[in-house]
């Protein structure tokens, strides 16, 4: 039986409870993910055939301190790096390094950054110069899947319901949806319940109830859904090795659906726009 309750009344813990927050809640949400917004958004100049992952890494802390955050991932659970860059085959949690982008690889960069006690949480896909219309597609059909499972959000609902319109249109596209990794409650804890699947059936999980926060972030891969952790012990790979891309946003569960807080203020979070212009 799933439980609930004011989040406020609930340790700051993953204790598997579901927190419904208030008004106040949301408002300190929309300060921490429109920072992360702003962030992903100063990174579309930096990404750029010869740049490296390090680079980028340096970029998101200074951004962060700048403006009065915290990157939640700098020494989670022994990560040293203040966001994930994944590239190419690479599906989720990419360490920086020091090897350059190349042109025609595609990159998730996943941020995550703490103002006040708050987590905003949300990730892209970035171009590196032209790709192939394989990986543009990928891009093309892995949002298209987060903004169905977005659509698919509503008081009444379940979590199932997510996973289920994501999958649906994903597979019908030729593509496969991976199943280690998910989505997941959000707020004062960088990672809290419910967890939230890419895949499933409608009716399935837990009721989504106005003042619910989750992320979103389905993870989408051209060949097969398997994946393999390198011996880092983070870094997720596709098995055959065919791309993966990736999307995310936090979004908060209201009385007529929901508040996506992790747009970009600049319209930049599409796969549509025109990198070249905006860099």
């Amino acid at each position: 039986m799933t439980t609930y309750l004011e989040a406020e009344a609930n340790p700051i813990r993953n204790t598997g409870v579901i927190r419904l927050y208030d008004a106040a809640a949301f408002e300190g949400m929309r300060r921490a993910c429109q920072t992360t917004a702003r962030c992903l958004d100063s990174l579309v100049p930096l990404v750029q055939p010869g740049v490296t992952t390090e680079a980028i890494d340096a970029h998101v802390y200074d951004f962060a301190v700048a403006n009065g955050a915290l990157p939640a991932t700098l020494n989670y659970r022994g990560y040293t790096k203040s966001v994930c860059t994944s590239i190419n085959h690479v599906v989720c949690h990419g360490i920086p390094n020091d090897k350059p982008l190349r042109e025609g690889d595609i990159v998730n960069i996943d941020v995550t950054l703490i103002i006040d006690g708050w987590h905003g949480d949300a990730s892209r896909m970035y171009p590196v110069g032209p790709v192939k219309r394989s990986a543009e597609r990928l891009c093309e059909v892995t949002y298209r899947s987060l903004m169905i499972g977005i659509d698919a959000v509503r008081a009444g609902g379940h979590v199932g319901d997510i996973g289920a319109a994501i999958q649906a249109y994903a597979e019908g596209e030729r593509c496969s949806v991976v199943r280690d990794f998910c989505g997941h409650g959000v707020g004062k804890l960088f990672h809290d319940a419910p967890n939230i699947l890419h895949y499933g059936q409608r009716n399935d999980g837990p009721e989504m109830k106005p003042g619910m926060i989750f992320t979103i972030e389905p993870m989408i891969n051209l060949g097969r859904p398997h994946v393999k952790i390198l011996s880092d012990g983070w870094t997720a790979v596709t098995r055959d090795r065919t791309l993966s891309a990736q999307y995310e946003h936090t979004i908060g569960v209201t009385e007529t659906g929901c508040e996506i807080f992790t747009k970009s203020p600049a319209g930049l979070d599409t796969p549509g726009f025109d990198f070249a212009m905006a860099a």
